[in-house]
């Protein structure tokens, strides 16, 4: 209060105002090679923002079949409010969204979606694919980079910096509360032009209070801190080889990948939740999931690896996998 002029809860513009938040913004913005951003909050509303703001009804929206939660209630969302068409797309099918685009034309603007991580499969999106078939089509593209900030990149910057493509999405979304861990809440970064018009028109930035000074704050030191230390990017990836290298060893399957998002396919949800279970009174914390979070015959355990985790925390987890699987049959 002293320092900053204002407490936890407080309406949007003071908060805005503020050289902390607008240092936030700053950071975050050159994080994401971004010309402006907009915070919003919660992280779950930051897709929701982009389409029902941006989009009118004649206007096309198309997602990617295994796009998060989120994203798929923001179309919805979108759908009800500006009465935009919307449509799915083949999980990473190119030749399918080339398709869909064409069928087009009469649409004022096309926007397409889509996860830069996908969470349940530890997918990366074929952002360069994406991006060619946008630009054929003259349609924006925006990445919900929330699985990848901090993760993805040689310094943590995401999907796009992945494929050495900072500065070429039109808008990407995440969020403050994952791999950065700093804070809660999401933000949207794009042009000057977009961002205006978004702090002008979104409702939830408008009619709800703003992201706490303290959390804004909270939000810097994270993005400094990933920024100040390349090395932590570093170590996640050789600890995510790591551990998917020696589950395969142990004869399980984990989904092909490059991710800290490692999933284990298990088949009947039962089964998954049970594994879950009993990887949890070994120590070892994981997530069972099945239908209808994943299609039917699918269910899995889902490993989270984090930079944190020591070698002995990974060869611990992987003890207890053996054990269990083992118990279970399933190696």
């Amino acid at each position: 209060m002293r320092r900053i002029g204002f407490g936890v809860l407080v309406l949007a513009a003071a908060v805005a105002a503020s050289s902390r938040t607008a240092h936030a913004q700053s950071s975050t913005l050159t994080l994401f090679g971004s010309g402006s951003g907009a915070f919003e909050t919660p992280a779950l509303a930051t897709a929701g923002v982009a389409t029902a703001t941006l989009l009118t009804e004649a206007d096309l929206v198309l997602s990617d079949q295994l796009n998060h939660a989120s994203i798929i209630d923001a179309i919805r969302l979108a759908k009800a409010i500006t009465k935009c068409g919307t449509g799915v797309f083949e999980h990473k099918n190119l030749s399918d969204l080339d398709s869909k685009l064409g069928a087009a034309r009469d649409r004022r603007v096309k926007m397409v979606i889509t996860d830069g991580i996908f969470s349940m499969e530890g997918e990366i999106a074929d952002l360069p694919g994406l991006k060619e078939v946008c630009r054929r089509h003259d349609a924006v593209l925006v990445v919900d980079d929330s699985h990848a900030t901090g993760v993805m990149g040689p310094t943590g910057r995401g999907t796009a910096e992945h494929f050495g493509m900072v500065g070429e999405v039109d808008i990407i979304t995440s969020t403050l509360g994952k791999a950065l861990g700093g804070a809660a809440g999401g933000f949207v970064a794009g042009s000057e032009d977009l961002c205006d018009y978004l702090t002008q028109r979104a409702r939830p930035q408008l009619f709800s209070n703003a992201l706490p000074g303290t959390v804004a704050a909270s939000s810097l030191a994270a993005v400094e801190f990933l920024q100040a230390h390349p090395e932590r990017v570093a170590r996640l990836r050789e600890n995510t080889g790591y551990f998917r290298d020696r589950l395969t060893e142990l004869g399980f399957k984990p989904l092909a990948g490059e991710t800290p998002i490692i999933p284990v396919i298990i088949g009947e949800t039962a089964d998954a939740i049970r594994m879950s279970q009993m990887l949890l009174d070994e120590g070892v914390f994981v997530t069972g999931f099945g239908y209808p979070v994943v299609p039917h015959g699918t269910a899995r355990v889902r490993c989270q690896i984090s930079a944190a985790h020591t070698r002995e925390d990974l060869d611990l987890a992987l003890g207890a996998f053996r054990k269990v699987g083992e118990r279970l049959k399933l190696v």
